[in-house]
């Protein structure tokens, strides 16, 4: 079909579009030795043009897969709309993905360019490119250490641009041609899953998928090109592509590129965006940060947080939804916004935020009370890859912690006896990309998709509730209903603990294993003149174990007071002697737990808790950063948490 949103019909078409009415508007900044760089959406016209025509010149034909791997940096997402403008499909790469992996999706697609940000990207793709078959060219965009490399198919971003400019007069006609022969229903871009079960699978997106997603979710927000957004997360994840480019090139809003990830939360402070996303895992990170320093502040300052953080916790959000609050508290919270609040959303860099958003799995609800106790607008969305992100958003005024808001604008939901979340919308992916079988179980001839996870729409809100993935979703022996998610985000409210995975699905008992935040305890181990050698050490040490129990108990004492969940207490647990991680498969790149692998994986360890071991000695292959495998010794203790007693047994079956 040929029409398109307001006749625009791809990336391209928006980009020719914003260089006319938005010209002078920044479209990108990026921060390169301590010194913000910017350009203008005509610049960056410019620029994208240059390296369309110099991939033109490089033999780049209709329908190629250009692989794009690197941090966020305006240069690789120039790379990503050029090879769109000539017609060719651009596959972005997890960029901290090891040389195997890579090599796995670049066999999986065919590329046959790649477009790498630096060194230690070409790296990797020489070290693999003997078993792809069809890369053909490779191009860097940082020349440092590239001087001694064999350049007959390698070649310098600017080198490539510098002919594209030099060939204009002869190469326009066909780009043009090119960029507007693309249609609405033509592939976008392809995303790679996060292969949280499997195998990775490429997810085929079209211009339709893209423009229509962005138009609907920038409407309902109201986004305009008035917004400042900091782009640092992967640009291989879905949630990047639609906020820095769907939503960027639609609304005419300004992309910032962070110098490191080491200077992020400096550039944040800096560019202080109006319109923020970032997954749980960043907020959880930022909240650590904050308890730490409080650790270490004088005893008149703790005194003096606690107190307004008590106040914003019981009217900050009433306040930020325009609740009535009475005259006194508003005046607290006030004085509060002088003192804590508005210092702390300074440094955080969240001062301008007006639309704050979090997704990719759930967050905590403390976590969340938290930043909305301060003034935040923090929302949560429901997504996937498949959905070009958007299934649920959170209006105004009716955000909670236990919802996800109601279907995004063009989105249909609906619950399956089984209680799995299914949806259609225009942002429905196109196919899972050489995988007909996975395509079809996963979405049907009408176009529903199956999430995998489990949830229930309310009657009176319309809002959607999620409990967790749907295979993870179980009962326990006593038929209570097991749902390890829930438990997993109030334990990660604790700055002390970074990640926790529960078992007990068709057991009697629930169970866990945690693991310590380095940095947290590391700072509390600091402050107590206690020495240790390695996170090993310190993640068993007697002290550190007696606290992460508490925190356990906590939970429980929270957990108990939900008669649904109740019985998902944790009888037991036992803190990991490594820090679970993407490298050895525990995680995927997006920082999701692989739960199955870690049960298979650590098997001596959870038998361990539920024959009644006291301690129990175990050994683990790990993957050092330079790939290298070794193997990790420990004995472990394992800790027994008390638990409250659960709700009458019939009100636990409902």
């Amino acid at each position: 079909m040929s029409e398109g949103a307001e006749g625009l019909r791809s990336i391209p078409a928006l980009l020719r579009r914003n260089a006319t009415r938005y010209g002078t508007r920044m479209a990108y900044r990026e921060k390169e030795y301590g010194i913000w760089q910017s350009w203008t959406w005509t610049e960056a016209e410019r620029e994208i043009e240059a390296f369309a025509l110099g991939l033109l010149d490089l033999g780049v034909a209709p329908g190629d897969h250009v692989a794009v791997i690197g941090r966020n940096r305006p240069t690789l997402y120039w790379s990503m709309v050029a090879a769109q403008m000539v017609g060719a499909v651009p596959v972005p790469l997890y960029q901290d993905a090891v040389a195997e992996e890579m090599e796995y999706v670049l066999q999986h697609c065919g590329a046959r360019f790649v477009i790498a940000a630096d060194q230690e990207q070409v790296d990797k793709v020489i070290e693999v490119q003997a078993g792809l078959q069809q890369f053909e060219h490779m191009i860097y965009v940082d020349p440092r250490g590239m001087r001694k490399y064999d350049h007959r198919r390698l070649h310098d971003f600017a080198a490539v641009q510098e002919k594209g400019r030099a060939a204009r007069g002869m190469l326009l006609g066909e780009l043009t041609a090119r960029s507007g022969a693309l249609g609405y229903d033509d592939t976008c871009v392809m995303l790679y899953t996060s292969g949280t079960t499997g195998k990775p699978k490429g997810v085929v997106l079209s211009n339709r998928n893209i423009i229509e997603t962005a138009r609907n979710s920038s409407g309902f927000d109201k986004l305009g090109p008035g917004e400042e957004v900091l782009a640092y997360l992967p640009m291989a994840w879905v949630g990047d592509f639609i906020f820095s480019i769907g939503q960027a090139y639609w609304t005419g809003f300004c992309v910032n590129c962070p110098e490191s990830a080491e200077t992020m939360m400096t550039d944040l402070r800096e560019i202080a965006p109006s319109y923020y996303f970032a997954p749980p895992r960043v907020f959880e990170t930022q909240l650590t940060q904050i308890m730490i320093r409080m650790e270490d502040a004088s005893a008149p300052k703790r005194r003096m947080f606690r107190h307004f953080m008590e106040v914003a916790r019981r009217v900050g959000p009433k306040i930020l939804d325009g609740k009535p609050v009475g005259l006194v508290d508003r005046l607290r919270y006030a004085a509060g916004e002088m003192l804590v609040y508005g210092p702390l959303k300074n440094t955080l860099g969240f001062s301008r935020v007006r639309v704050g958003y979090t997704a990719g799995e759930a967050i905590g609800p403390e976590i969340f009370d938290f930043y909305r106790a301060l003034g935040i607008n923090l929302k949560q969305l429901y997504g996937q890859t498949e959905a070009s992100v958007f299934i649920t958003q959170q209006p105004d005024n009716e955000v909670r912690p236990d919802t996800v808001g109601v279907p995004s604008p063009g989105v249909e939901i609906r619950i399956a006896e089984s209680g799995e979340v299914f949806y259609r919308s225009p942002g429905v992916f196109v196919r899972y990309y050489k995988n007909d079988e996975s395509t079809a179980e996963t979405k049907d001839a009408e176009g529903w998709v199956a999430t995998g996870d489990a949830g229930f729409i309310e009657e009176d809100t319309g809002h959607l509730r999620i409990i967790d993935r749907a295979k993870d979703v179980g009962k326990m022996s006593d038929g209570a209903l097991f749902a390890p998610k829930y438990v997993e985000n109030k334990l990660k409210f604790y700055p002390n603990i970074l990640e926790a995975v529960v078992f007990g699905a068709g057991r009697e008992r629930c169970t866990a294993f945690i693991n310590i935040d380095l940095t947290a305890v590391g700072n509390w181990a600091e402050r107590n003149n206690i020495a240790y050698a390695s996170y090993q050490e310190l993640a068993g040490h007697p002290q550190v174990l007696e606290t992460i129990r508490n925190h356990v108990e906590e939970v429980n004492a929270s957990v108990a007071q939900d008669p649904m969940l109740s019985g998902c207490q944790i009888h037991r647990f036992l803190v990991l002697h490594k820090e679970l991680d993407a490298d050895d498969g525990e995680l995927t790149r997006t920082r999701k737990v692989r739960r199955k692998i870690i049960a298979e994986k650590f098997g001596d360890l959870v038998t361990a808790l539920y024959d009644g071991s006291e301690s129990v000695y175990t050994e683990t292959e790990v993957t050092y950063e330079d790939g290298r495998k070794g193997r990790i010794k420990a004995t472990l203790t394992l800790m027994d948490a008390a638990v409250v007693p659960q709700a009458p047994r019939a009100m636990a079956a409902e």
